[in-house]
């Protein structure tokens, strides 16, 4: 196996360089934590676009993109004086050992209900007294909601069964066509959608993955459209493009 550690102290060199005050990059030396969070957001998504499709070449290049990330972040905590790379790496290590004792730990058994188990535990000494505590706020709404949902189905808070979950669909639906101001629209259109993210859940559906699924063959339909109409595509009426679309949906799939 390769030694990673030369390449990963080569990434941290460049990083320290960019990053110097004097001699840096001008664009690197004047972010923060926040103005990288997004990029950090980013290249996480293309990790998983890249997996999605199967390129690995590609998969390479976008975990370098988001080791980088860990390198940036890290790199301005340690100039505040906060922590260094190696403590990220470290505190990581220690996670993984601690929550896996029947590996490293010389535990008699281990498995998903303990890993939840030692989870739950990690938060009471971190001060959480909510089931939902440490949800991070900066995650994609529908995958947090789907995260909110199951550390409350923990507590024995859920319905028994997907219909339940399916009846409340259509009374969140109902609600949001009685609606009259925008504020109450918006509102009861994110009870539907945090209903419909419940229901996908009682199916054993994931609905960032389907959401994923719909958005690329929504694409492929859209693009096929295009590709037919040509340059008229604009200029053609709703019925027509409704024609296009019918088949589209024929011939992609």
């Amino acid at each position: 196996m390769t030694n990673p550690a030369p390449a990963i102290d080569r990434l941290v060199a460049i990083m320290a360089r960019l990053r110097d005050p004097k001699t840096g990059c001008e664009w690197d030396t004047v972010q923060t934590f926040a103005t990288i969070a997004p990029y950090t957001i980013e290249e996480a998504y293309e990790v998983a676009d890249a997996i999605e499709r199967g390129d690995m070449a590609d998969l390479k290049d976008e975990l370098g993109d988001l080791l980088l990330q860990v390198v940036f972040h890290s790199r301005m905590a340690e100039e505040a004086g906060d922590f260094v790379l190696a403590d990220v790496a470290n505190a990581i290590s220690d996670k993984m050992e601690r929550r896996h004792p029947h590996i490293f730990l010389g535990a008699a058994e281990g498995g998903h209900h303990l890993w939840e188990q030692i989870k739950a535990a990690e938060r009471g000494e971190k001060g959480h007294e909510s089931a939902l505590d440490g949800v991070a706020i900066g995650l994609p709404a529908l995958l947090r909601a789907e995260k909110l949902q199951k550390r409350a189905a923990r507590t024995g808070f859920d319905w028994p069964d997907p219909s339940g979950a399916r009846a409340k669909v259509d009374e969140e639906l109902a609600e949001v066509e009685a609606a009259v101001t925008p504020a109450e629209v918006e509102e009861e259109v994110g009870d539907l959608l945090f209903a419909v993210v419940n229901w996908a859940r009682k199916l054993g559906v994931d609905p960032e993955a389907a959401l994923r699924g719909a958005n690329k063959k929504f694409e492929k339909r859209f693009k096929a459209m295009e590709d037919e109409a040509g340059d008229a595509f604009e200029g053609l009426s709703l019925d027509a493009k409704e024609e296009l679309w019918v088949r589209a949906k024929i011939t992609t799939r």
